[in-house]
């Protein structure tokens, strides 16, 4: 693993803190490059002991000298923490945030002018590295920026580059779509139970059967029609299931569920 210089100071302590303290060790940058802002003493405790990176207790003192200051909060902490910010960044750090539906303009105004940033939409399977993030680019950052931001997040998964007016329907496909999953596997193990499977045995087989089926669409170059028509046999159980998946208007709820999701984060993303 290659050692980079610099210093990645990471705004926030939660489950996607964690998970981007993980990436950017990945990356390589050392224990002592990275810095977790966290003010609850009890919990920076226990992110000291399992990271092994260093903790601050506010944003000034951990800022100043930083090569980037990546915002894991929640959105409605952003504008405060840009409050914070304004005064003590050196002009070329580069901002990265993964908070839902905060716009770009938003930290373009809060900040110094010519502040670097890189919006991200990440989603929760970044946990477990098998993510999906889309990034976009701000009036300031270069395609060094967006380089270093890539590499940032490699080990969560997926990285693609998207324009800005784009988040939104990427929030309804990956971030919001590990759900859509969810959904589908509860509701197939609810009805491998009202077959007569145990739920544990119907869980175990709805999971490992839409984890197998994401990876073997991932590794092909076939479309996901063509993956489907595989399994389906003429007049056999598929057809007779794929059937009734039509018949109940599946796809048009997906796609419903989709549009939702974006006019919900196009709203969201609106100044207040």
């Amino acid at each position: 693993m290659e050692q980079v210089d610099g210093r990645v100071v990471v705004v926030g302590g939660g489950v996607m803190g964690s998970v981007l303290v993980g990436a950017i060790r990945a990356a390589g940058f050392e224990p002592d490059d990275v810095v977790v802002v966290e003010p609850h003493p009890d919990k920076a405790r226990v992110l000291a002991t399992t990271l092994g990176v260093s903790i601050a207790p506010d944003v000034p003192g951990a800022v100043p000298g930083a090569q980037v200051v990546l915002l894991a909060v929640k959105p409605a902490v952003v504008p405060g923490v840009l409050t914070e910010l304004a005064g003590r960044l050196d002009p070329s750090t580069l901002v990265v945030s993964v908070a839902a539906g905060v716009p770009l303009i938003a930290y373009e105004q809060a900040l110094p002018v010519g502040t670097p940033v890189v919006r991200v939409m990440p989603n929760t399977p970044a946990v477990v590295g098998k993510g999906a993030a889309a990034i976009s680019a701000g009036s300031a950052a270069t395609e060094e920026h967006l380089s270093l931001t890539e590499r940032l997040l490699a080990a969560t998964g997926l990285v693609v580059r998207v324009p800005e007016a784009d988040l939104g329907a990427v929030t309804a496909i990956s971030g919001s779509g590990p759900a859509y999953a969810f959904y589908l596997i509860d509701a197939m193990a609810e009805a491998g139970v009202l077959l007569g499977l145990t739920r544990d045995l119907a869980v175990r087989l709805a999971v490992a059967t839409v984890e197998g089926a994401g990876a073997l669409a991932a590794r092909t170059q076939e479309s996901p029609t063509a993956l489907r028509e595989q399994v389906s046999s003429p007049g056999g159980t598929t057809v007779a299931a794929v059937a009734e998946l039509d018949a109940h208007g599946v796809r048009a709820g997906v796609v419903a569920a989709a549009r939702a999701a974006h006019q919900r984060s196009v709203a969201l993303g609106r100044p207040s």
